[in-house]
């Protein structure tokens, strides 16, 4: 692909366009067969079947959640209530883990009471359900139609039977208390509809304690370091343009990392000749909040420096050049994952050598922390994050260990 001279214009026509991206040019990222992003592998497009869909390994089968009762009608008022569709993902995987549990006790969901939720919880911080959950795909693939689909894939990707998975497994106590809030709800609903022989009440259903971690951010310098850290790892010129847009974008908004990758280029004004006229960007936040994220002149450099590069015609601000995404060819699903990020931002840290464990969402932290530092107020900054409640902008607010350190030393009443 060559590179323009000019940024490409915003148009309707980029909504209907349905061309095949083709990601083959020498300037685009080489397959990354081996890694997995969120159990999902990173392959190169032309070695995918049409339409061919790879399920994570670790995802609860459909058949499991049939020992659910109403489990359809319960996500289709998920839906019907407006809950966006990353909240209706996260619900049935939960309940479908949940699902596997009850088939791994050999029990119905009419024998569930008070011991069998304190096994469930064991058998979530134990990585039991990962273990059975794979077992389960294992057996599955035994049947004659996936065996065949299993061996077609081997035939085309040779790496794919190195895939593992990201997680260990073990799952800490706020996301075993994720899960069982999932079954609450669940519980709830079946009450709502009047459903019979209900197992126990939902607030029968206990959380478990959690331990509370002071968010640690990593110093400003080192971050300003992960945000350059394109330009020094990446060796694809296309990969390291459009990274270092992406954290610059991170940093100077404070936006979630699903708000970043759900952007499209209509979202920013841009004029005829191609540069961003307005330095702010008018965002769907999470509960379908909206609000204004702002950018700085050096974010909006380096954006412009990035859209100079594109000359294709998806919607998306931030669009993968290999991988499943890229080789659908769909306008609306070529889009760079929430996993693929996480990934990336994780190996800059380690190659960086920054010891505070840094992601997406520490960007998000430190953007608070940092403008807190230069005196903005929690108002702010809690309009700033789309924050509904003050309290949880709080948490955001902590001060870096060396301005603690700094106030100690000039405030301390017996300094001297």
């Amino acid at each position: 692909m060559q590179e323009n001279t000019r940024p490409t214009s915003v148009s309707n026509e980029s909504r209907d366009q349905k061309k095949p991206f083709k990601g083959t040019g020498k300037n685009h990222e080489k397959a990354q067969s081996e890694v997995k992003y969120d159990d999902k592998p990173v392959v190169e497009p032309e070695k995918l079947e049409t339409k061919q869909e790879i399920q994570p390994e670790a995802t609860p089968d459909l058949q499991l959640t049939q020992r659910l009762p109403m489990f359809q009608e319960y996500i289709l008022e998920l839906i019907n209530n407006n809950y966006s569709r990353e909240t209706v993902d996260n619900y049935k995987r939960d309940l479908g883990i949940f699902a596997s549990f009850l088939d791994f006790e050999k029990i119905s969901f009419a024998d569930v009471d008070k011991l069998k939720i304190s096994k469930y919880k064991e058998y979530l911080r134990s990585g039991k359900y990962l273990e059975y959950l794979l077992e389960l795909r294992r057996k599955s693939a035994l049947t004659p139609g996936k065996a065949r689909r299993i061996s077609e894939n081997k035939k085309s990707n040779p790496n794919a039977s190195k895939r593992v998975s990201m997680y260990s497994g073990r799952l800490g106590s706020r996301s075993v208390n994720r899960m069982l809030s999932a079954l609450r709800s669940y519980l709830k609903f079946l009450i709502d509809i009047d459903y019979k022989n209900l197992p126990l009440p939902p607030d029968a259903i206990k959380m478990i304690k959690t331990e509370r971690k002071e968010t640690q951010v990593a110093e400003f310098s080192e971050l300003v370091k992960l945000i350059e850290a394109p330009e020094v790892f990446e060796t694809k010129k296309l990969v390291k343009i459009r990274n270092r847009a992406m954290l610059e974008l991170l940093f100077s908004t404070g936006m979630r990392i699903s708000e970043l990758t759900n952007l499209n280029r209509e979202d920013l004004k841009i004029s005829g000749s191609g540069n961003i006229t307005e330095a702010k960007i008018y965002i769907m936040g999470k509960g379908k909040k909206q609000r204004f994220v702002y950018l700085t002149p050096r974010c909006i450099t380096y954006l412009e420096r990035y859209l100079y590069t594109r000359s294709d015609k998806f919607p998306a601000l931030f669009i993968p050049y290999r991988g499943l995404h890229a080789g659908t060819g769909n306008p609306y699903v070529v889009r760079v994952s929430t996993n693929y990020w996480q990934y990336k931002i994780k190996e800059y840290r380690v190659r960086l050598g920054i010891i505070v464990p840094t992601s997406a969402h520490s960007l998000r932290h430190g953007f608070a922390t940092y403008l807190a530092e230069k005196g903005a107020s929690a108002s702010a900054i809690q309009k700033l994050l789309g924050h509904e409640s003050l309290q949880t902008t709080s948490k955001y607010l902590h001060a870096s260990d060396r301005f603690a350190e700094n106030v100690h030393e000039k405030y301390h009443p017996l300094k001297k």
